[in-house]
């Protein structure tokens, strides 16, 4: 899937794609090209970071790279121009590579003659330009303006300002959302920026150019004299002190803030803890580690725990749902799709194994290997961490007993596993050294009352106890 439009016979240009599911923006983490580099069909050029994971971006057709529209550590809108590619090279009058700049409105190339009727693009992946031209509207913007043409006065050393920009349009500033909610949170009326985009649509760097009036002059005053360093807080880097350090929220960590804000404080949280004996698991592990039919895949006790849950949620179907706010419904799925909570450098993930519920122990164990590996290496897609139904988090790993954990946003339990730790237990009516775990779930009240969360826990934690209860559940 691709978003690319062709600017001439010669060059075509490669858009931002949507890479995930209606997402509006994604930062550039590297590129892996330069101006004059050959690329081929196929061949990833960049890779870049959404508010979901980092993905890889491949271009669509061969040629040279004529031109990076945006430097590394840039957000861009999805939708924008990132990358320029001579597919003629040879030709004559052939422009000047250029570099990516990092606070600069993209150079829009000479358009081809307008296609008539809207021309077709991929779902997922952005819009097609529209063929028909917006009329500006007559306005007026007194104070940015104003401050723009005085200080672009200064800067050009003359007793008149330099022509500036159009006023921006009476009426509602068109603008793209993720650029409104940029001037909400600074605290900009989009009816006072000076639009500079194609079509008098109101840019980022406009509505930074608002927040600062030397900024302004700077983005409305190309022909100034000198260059002027100006900073974008748009990619702020990492600042800080002896004391403090401060580290800009966004991409992923950002979204998981959300997520977890709006899952804690929508969806009523009820959360149960169970300890039991996981002795027989723990030797059912070591089995299944000399077992044949294992033979390349990795085996450990999250895979029987995850077993476990998918037969505890066949004997309780009602648990694996979701609350319908919209329609005050509660739709239950026939199928499980099993979340793995990741820690990962870029902040917690949680893809899912899709159809869990159908898979064989090998099969889940694989799905669960290559969910593992694909995470660590920061290659997880959106569509990877999209539809989950229930999920497990393995603090254990860490040390950690147990803990309180919060929904996924969507899915109505999440399951906990602690330490497996060596403990004093009475075991057949004496104190004997035991493997022992606490589990701790947490599930939506709205539709799992404490009756079917109560099932679930003590299913799992008595086949955690009692492995062979795999087969005669099953």
């Amino acid at each position: 899937m691709t978003t690319m439009t062709q600017t001439s016979a010669r060059f075509r240009e490669f858009k931002m794609p949507d890479v995930g599911e209606g997402l509006t923006e994604a930062e550039i983490l590297k590129w892996f090209v330069q101006p004059g580099d050959t690329v081929t069909d196929g061949q990833v050029v960049c890779e870049v970071e959404t508010a979901k994971a980092a993905v890889e971006l491949p271009i669509p057709f061969d040629g040279v790279v004529h031109e990076l529209r945006f430097a590394e550590g840039t957000t861009v809108d999805v939708g924008e121009v990132i990358i320029t590619v001579d597919v003629a090279p040879g030709s004559e009058d052939a422009p000047a590579p250029a570099a990516a700049t990092p606070a600069q409105e993209p150079v829009e190339a000479a358009p081809a003659e307008e296609p008539k009727g809207r021309t077709p693009v991929l779902v997922g992946y952005g819009v097609a330009e529209s063929s028909t031209k917006r009329r500006p509207r007559k306005g007026a913007a007194p104070e940015a303006a104003a401050v723009a043409a005085a200080v672009q006065a200064e800067l050009n050393g003359h007793g008149s300002a330099a022509p500036v920009v159009d006023a921006p349009p009476a009426g509602r500033p068109l603008a793209k959302p993720p650029v409104r909610k940029l001037a909400k949170d600074l605290g900009i009326d989009l009816a006072t920026v000076v639009p500079t985009g194609k079509d008098g649509i109101i840019t980022r760097e406009d509505v930074h150019a608002a927040a600062a009036p030397v900024a302004a002059a700077v983005a409305v005053a190309p022909e100034a004299a000198e260059p002027v360093a100006v900073s974008v807080p748009e990619t702020p880097a990492t600042v800080g002190s002896a004391r403090e350090t401060r580290i800009p929220v966004k991409g992923v960590r950002k979204a998981i803030a959300q997520a977890m804000v709006g899952s804690a404080f929508t969806a009523p949280h009820v959360t149960e803890f169970v300890t039991v004996d996981v002795t027989r698991t723990m030797k059912l592990v070591a089995e299944l580690k000399e077992d044949k039919e294992m033979a390349g895949v990795r085996v450990n006790p999250l895979l029987v725990i995850a077993k476990a849950l998918l037969v505890a949620i066949k004997r309780n179907p009602e648990v694996n749902a979701a609350w319908d706010e919209a329609n005050q419904e509660i739709v239950q799925k026939h199928y499980v799709n099993l979340g793995i909570a990741a820690a990962t450098p870029r902040g917690l993930i949680v893809p899912n194994i899709k159809d869990a519920q159908d898979k064989t122990l090998p099969q889940l164990a694989a799905a669960l290997g290559e969910l593992v590996a694909t995470a660590r290496d920061g290659k997880t897609s959106p569509a990877a961490m999209a539809g989950g139904t229930v999920t497990i988090t393995n603090v254990g790993v860490f040390g950690v007993d147990t803990g309180t954990p919060i929904l996924n946003p969507g899915e109505s339990a999440i399951l906990a596993v602690g330490a497996i730790k060596l403990q004093p237990w009475v075991h057949k009516g004496k104190v004997k050294p035991r493997q022992v775990t606490t589990l701790a779930l947490s599930f939506d009240h709205r539709l799992v009352d404490g009756e079917l969360g109560s099932k679930v826990l003590a299913d799992v934690a008595a086949i955690l106890e009692q492995p062979k209860r795999l087969i005669t559940w099953a």
